[in-house]
């Protein structure tokens, strides 16, 4: 599965947890270049979107948001630490049947 994820400066551990999932980053982009808060860059071959709130305006995210749902993605919007995506990831119907140890 390939993510798409939105916010950002450093991933830190988080591509760790993903992998978990079965979850590779196809593409990761920070949302701070302007150009990038309008509109997303290509979509193909994406399974799942990532919004990482603390780092994104209401306006990039409705904008993304809308791009996720044209393109019949599952969209994951939550803070940037690992807690906080594991428990999104847990509420998304696509893993809600998972069961993962608790974050370190």
């Amino acid at each position: 599965m390939q993510a798409y994820i939105v916010g950002a400066d450093h991933l830190g551990h988080i591509p760790k947890l993903l992998a978990l999932y079965g979850i590779t980053i196809g593409e990761h982009i920070t949302g701070r270049n302007p150009a990038h808060q309008r509109k997303p860059g290509c979509l193909k071959d994406m399974d799942i979107m990532i919004l990482f709130t603390d780092f994104l305006g209401h306006n990039v995210m409705k904008n993304y948001r809308a791009a996720a749902a044209a393109n019949r993605m599952h969209i994951v919007a939550c803070r940037r630490s690992q807690t906080a995506l594991q428990q999104s990831l847990q509420n998304c119907p696509a893993f809600s049947q998972m069961t993962l140890p608790a974050c370190a």
